[in-house]
């Protein structure tokens, strides 16, 4: 089955921040609503050698949602592309799948009155071209493709950098994002748990 998902290179990203603009742009987010946060990590190390790197932050892309399998109306569901989506129309904010996601990657739209989460621009995906963060990255720090398929690029670069692809913590979900990151002074976090855009 395919699997779609993006894969961030944490050694290039260079905390520009233009994939959080552009995802705001491109999916009209309202003030108060990420779908894509960028967290600074670091400085680690001891002076004068120190290294700090940035982390963008979005839905994991989990093989096993369980902010889908907690939805009591079949709101949140996964599209023929593996991407976890959520059909506003359907969904009654009963915020199950909030509380359901381990990394706190969907959020509550008070003005809009229903839950929402980044998309992977899947508007964009099926007119066959790239979310608008992979196509803002300047650094080309983001690709995206069917991890699932041994060929792809993501699985090659995956492949390649070997224990330097990382994921956040499984909690069962199987987190299918990967982050490059490769051993220097700037250790990968080993955070038993991640909550994203908490403001913390």
């Amino acid at each position: 089955m395919k699997k779609t998902a993006i894969i961030v290179d944490l050694d290039r990203c260079i905390g520009c921040y233009s994939c959080e603009v552009a995802c705001k742009n491109e999916n009209h987010i309202d003030l108060g609503v990420q779908y894509n946060k960028v967290f600074t990590i670091g400085p680690t190390g001891k002076f004068p050698d120190l290294e700090m790197y940035y982390m963008p932050a979005m839905c994991q892309s989990c093989e096993n949602p369980p902010c889908v399998s907690v939805c009591p109306t079949g709101a949140s569901y996964i599209d023929k592309d593996g991407v976890i989506l959520i059909d506003s129309k359907k969904c009654i904010a009963c915020m199950s799948c909030i509380s359901a996601c381990p990394y706190g990657a969907r959020k509550y739209n008070s003005k809009r009155e229903y839950v929402e989460k980044c998309t992977m621009c899947s508007h964009l995906l099926n007119a066959g071209d790239k979310p608008a963060c992979v196509k803002a990255c300047c650094s080309k720090a983001r690709i995206i493709g069917d991890v699932n398929d041994p060929n792809s690029e993501v699985s090659k670069k995956i492949a390649k950098a070997g224990k330097a692809a990382h994921s956040l913590p499984d909690e069962g979900n199987k987190p299918a994002t990967r982050y490059i990151l490769h051993d220097k002074t700037a250790k990968w976090q080993e955070k038993k748990s991640w909550t994203f855009f908490d403001n913390k």
